[in-house]
């Protein structure tokens, strides 16, 4: 929570820097990944992984759904003062975590080629598409662990070393990967598939290291025998994480689904089309990573403060947000417009890709902007358990509004289509979940969950 001696703002931008940084960090090794494979392997190499992207993304849903709910459950009852209640809340979830990992990631695995088949994959893609996506899949509990882990350490107000595990994950990961892709060293030369094996010792070079400091510092949520004891799904703890979670998780696969969709209307104009998406992507996730950050953020906060019976500081936080919001994502979107042609050109080395991807970057771009504010107001809500309204709100600005403006406008004036309908979602989503903030969630008499 805030600290008395400095201004609020101060104290919000001293947490969501390390987060934003952590944020970026793990974009990053997603990013680099698909440098390399661009730079070392080829443009199909790059749009191979770049279909894999939704799906992954769907499969993760559930998880983003139960690190919300334990975030807010976390920080309210940390608001609270009440360490073992935080204990119990992280043992039960991360049991959970560990072990839905383990099902969907050998499920998913053993299924990869039929989810490719599904988006249309094209043909000369296809087999490569296949071998990216079954490898990062089996990669799917330790991702899930670390979510979770990451995500209990920021709800009791540590963003700090979630930075330094993210930091060794993204080094061991880059070093890993063009090793592995050109056969330094004696390893073997495996290609498409290096990324999704360097992800995976990755994660696990992490974790172990994180445990480790941890315990070394004496943190309260280090994996000692305190925490092991409640290494185990507890009822009444799921029922308040599910209530949170799986609105949360259905905002997500929502927007995983339409992504689906995205790719297939994009893949229907080759494999460049594909490919520029790929970029375009890369770059719309930075872009947003400060958006993202200060959403988690808010909802951190407030949560915080609900479990500390200070609900009339809840306006404070949605005022610091939104500027902050304005000032460090509207930086990067000025940057991306700034340095558009180079940083495109870190994806792709063909002309005429190139300039599709500037065209659809400059398109879209402003528009985290609007999706930023969305995802604070939203994220304040939630810290109070509202997650219902801001759900229904997002799918129907996805399938009501997105998905038809972006199939029409696709069918008349070509692939640009398709982003003008993510510009006119983000709009009306940041709308409605302003107008549901300002005249409903306001007037409701807030309490604590835990």
């Amino acid at each position: 929570m805030s600290n008395p001696s400095r201004p609020f703002w101060q104290t919000f931008l001293f947490f969501v820097l390390p987060l934003i940084a952590a944020n970026i960090l793990q974009g990053l090794s997603g990013t680099i990944n698909n440098i390399f494979l661009g730079q070392l392997l080829g443009v199909k190499a790059l749009a191979a992984a770049s279909v894999f992207f939704p799906i992954m993304f769907l499969f993760i849903a559930f998880l983003i759904g139960l690190s919300a709910g334990t975030t807010v459950l976390i920080g309210q009852a940390w608001g609270a003062r009440n360490l073992e209640r935080v204990r119990a809340i992280t043992g039960s979830v991360l049991s959970v975590a560990l072990v839905a990992g383990i099902v969907i990631g050998v499920l998913a695995s053993l299924n990869a080629h039929h989810l490719m088949r599904l988006l249309g994959t094209p043909t000369d893609i296809f087999a490569d598409a296949v071998a990216f996506a079954r490898v990062n899949f089996l990669a799917m509990p330790l991702i899930f662990v670390f979510f979770i882990g990451t995500s209990v350490l920021r709800g009791v107000g540590d963003t700090v070393t979630p930075l330094i595990s993210m930091l060794i994950s993204t080094v061991v990961g880059a070093a890993l990967t063009p090793a592995l892709i050109l056969g330094w060293g004696g390893l073997p030369q495996i290609g498409i598939t290096a990324p999704a094996w360097a992800s995976i010792a990755a994660f696990a070079v992490s974790l172990l290291v994180l445990g480790g400091y941890l315990r070394w510092r004496k943190h309260p949520m280090a994996p000692d025998a305190a925490l092991l004891r409640h290494m185990r799904p507890d009822g009444s703890i799921l029922r308040l994480v599910v209530r949170i979670g799986v609105p949360t998780g259905i905002q997500v696969v929502s927007g995983a689904l339409a992504g689906i969709v995205i790719v297939g209307m994009v893949n229907r104009f080759g494999s460049d089309a594909t490919a520029a998406y790929g970029a375009v992507n890369q770059i719309m996730g930075f872009v947003q990573f400060p958006a993202i950050s200060i959403g988690i953020a808010a909802s951190i906060f407030g949560a915080q403060y609900i479990g500390a019976g200070r609900m009339s500081e809840l306006g404070q936080v949605t005022r610091t947000a939104l500027v902050m919001n304005l000032f460090l994502t509207g930086t990067l979107v000025a940057l991306a417009y700034l340095s558009s042609d180079y940083v495109i050109r870190l994806f792709i080395n063909e002309p005429e890709t190139i300039e599709l991807a500037e065209t659809l970057l400059y398109i879209v771009v402003w528009s985290c902007l609007m999706f930023g504010a969305g995802a604070v107001l939203s994220g304040v809500m939630r810290a109070s358990g509202e997650v219902l309204m801001p759900m229904l709100i997002q799918i129907f600005c996805i399938v009501g509004i997105e998905l038809p403006v972006a199939f029409w406008l696709s069918a008349r004036i070509g692939i640009t289509g398709i982003w003008w309908g993510f510009v006119v979602s983000f709009g009306a989503m940041m709308v409605l979940q302003f107008l549901w903030y300002q005249l409903v969630w306001r007037r409701r008499t807030i309490k604590a969950l835990v």
